[in-house]
């Protein structure tokens, strides 16, 4: 098997039972994030910094130390996976696993990532989970374009401007890390039966 081939890349990926999948903007940083060659990334939004409601997803996690991250944002594709992932705390880089948007399979070919970049959040998030296959899962997007209809229930949607700041948001987010926690041991008590 080809080191760079799809195949390849399938079967390394990485799975978890319980997956969160995160976005960067709109979520832990307002959504007001630009790249200039002479800045670099940098926000337009006056007060607001880069990742300052990372500790909000810190706290709401905290619970559930076997919920694992997969960043469905285009960090994962530009700066890259690694620059991403070094953006979080230390706590949350522990937990990541992944992303939806992968070089060596999206970005093999040109009309593939055009296709990747094409598509709802909701449709790349839901290739991801055909492929990890979680047992439980939830995204914490602001972008709730696209998303299919059925799939709706495992989306917490941000504000774009306050992402995990608003306390609103954040209830939703732990009644559905909740629910997932639940949903887990309910199927792992299940499985254990029918054993």
């Amino acid at each position: 098997m080809d080191a760079f081939s799809p195949a390849h890349y399938l079967a390394r990926t990485r799975r978890a039972d319980a997956v969160v999948y995160i976005d960067f903007d709109g979520v832990v940083q307002h959504h007001a994030v630009y790249c200039t060659p002479k800045r670099g990334i940098h926000l337009r939004a006056p007060g607001r910094s880069l990742f300052e409601w990372t500790p909000h997803l810190e706290e709401l996690l905290r619970p559930y130390p076997e919920f694992k991250l997969v960043l469905s944002t285009s960090w994962a594709r530009r700066p890259g996976f690694g620059k991403a992932k070094a953006r979080l705390p230390s706590s949350l880089q522990a937990r990541v696993i992944g992303s939806t948007f992968h070089r060596r399979v999206h970005g093999a070919d040109a009309w593939v990532e055009q296709g990747f970049l094409l598509s709802p959040r909701g449709e790349q998030v839901l290739a991801d989970v055909a492929r990890r296959k979680p047992l439980v899962w939830c995204a914490l997007d602001d972008d709730a374009e696209g998303w299919p209809v059925p799939y709706l229930r495992h989306l917490v949607q941000c504000d774009s401007e306050l992402g995990l700041s608003c306390p609103a948001t954040r209830e939703r987010a732990a009644a559905k890390l909740a629910e997932m926690a639940s949903e887990l041991e309910a199927l792992r008590r299940g499985a254990g039966q029918g054993a």
